[in-house]
């Protein structure tokens, strides 16, 4: 920049703000379509929430290493705090009751636990013994770890964070150096219990959500009507789509929550493939970035937190991607940056700024 950018602006990584501001600009523009042509009531929102929350993850970014590492147990135990007063004071919404109302803000803690599971994960890890990362004392503190959140949010009922939670620990895991035979015992703990939790755990309306997604058309007006819908919306699209503005299925509200889950479905209606493709393609450049930073970290805790939290985020895509499609079952997962919702814009953006802080101190010794 030779002096012409001040120094500051330009050790912001650009690259990544430019790939974010993408996605959130697409998902403006597909709010506001979804809207009838309105920036009220999602559009707006949605996109001032990005610009705010983006000055936040770029302030996080200016956070060493070890604060992080500092806060990590502390946040941990404030988010199990906040998760039994969801129990205690939270209000219900969409047949959950999964909320806090602090006044200024509403938000979900589970949403939040999400990334500090994978910082609290990376924190264990860090402290313990290489050489006892394939014995005992490196599995029982992580599940005790994931039980007391997962049995909370379970509760609610939550399963789409609890499975998060596990997931964002067995990657981190991973990573820290965990075994095969850990992941292979994992699933077979798995088959054993899932018909258990699928009879005795889910409610009904979860039991129908596994069920249809195999074949939503048996009941194409009930519990397979989600997904249905979402496959017209996609498929009506084709290669190039209708047309910005020229949605049938969200314009005449026959896809149900196409500013949140099923945006995907959407935006497909009018852009068609290539607009699919380009979402991709951007959400291929996050994690790309992610993942470099995760290797080029000189630091244990670094590495973890930046491969976990990078993963973290596309778990989110992911589950989103299968969902609208009809490869998983219908999860309360928004499309990151794209969907309309405050706590899982905070939740990637939080993600985001720990991965930008690691980047900005990839050698720096943590906390101990």
């Amino acid at each position: 920049m030779n002096g012409i950018v001040p120094a500051p602006i330009a050790a912001l990584p650009w690259r990544v703000i430019f790939v974010l501001f993408g996605l959130a600009t697409f998902g403006t523009l597909v709010l506001y379509s979804a809207a009838g042509g309105s920036l009220s009531p999602w559009a707006g929102n949605h996109f001032l929430r990005f610009c705010v929350l983006m000055t936040m993850a770029v302030a996080m970014s200016r956070l060493p290493l070890d604060f992080w590492k500092k806060i990590t147990f502390p946040l941990y135990l404030i988010l199990l705090v906040m998760l039994v007063a969801v129990e205690l004071i939270g209000f219900a919404g969409g047949g959950s009751q999964r909320w806090i109302n602090l006044g200024i803000i509403t938000f979900q803690p589970s949403e939040l636990m999400k990334p500090t599971v994978v910082l609290v994960t990376a924190w264990f890890f860090d402290r313990l013994p290489p050489s006892k990362i394939t014995g005992w004392d490196a599995i029982w503190p992580v599940a005790i770890m994931l039980v007391v959140p997962s049995i909370l949010v379970i509760i609610q009922p939550d399963f789409d964070a609890a499975l998060a939670y596990i997931f964002c620990a067995a990657v981190v895991g991973f990573l820290a150096g965990w075994p095969l035979i850990y992941f292979i015992g994992g699933g077979v703990a798995v088959a054993v219990l899932a018909p258990l939790v699928f009879f005795f755990g889910l409610r009904p309306y979860q039991q129908d959500r596994v069920l249809i997604f195999l074949n939503p058309e048996k009941d194409p007006l009930g519990a397979g009507y989600h997904i249905t819908q979402s496959k017209i919306a996609i498929g009506s699209g084709g290669v190039f789509g209708k047309g910005f503005g020229n949605g049938t299925q969200s314009h005449l509200d026959y896809l149900p929550e196409g500013h949140t889950d099923f945006i995907f479905a959407t935006m497909a209606e009018e852009w068609g493939l290539l607009g699919g493709l380009i979402i991709i393609g951007f959400y291929v450049l996050l994690m790309r970035w992610g993942l470099k930073v995760a290797m080029e970290s000189t630091n244990r805790y670094g590495q973890l937190v930046a491969g976990g939290l990078t993963c973290t985020i596309f778990f989110y895509i992911m589950v989103n991607l299968l969902m609208v499609v009809g490869f998983a079952p219908v999860a309360g997962l928004p499309l990151p940056f794209i969907s309309h919702g405050g706590s899982s814009m905070l939740t990637m953006m939080i993600c985001v700024g720990i991965i930008m802080s690691i980047e900005r101190h990839p050698g720096r010794r943590a906390f101990s």
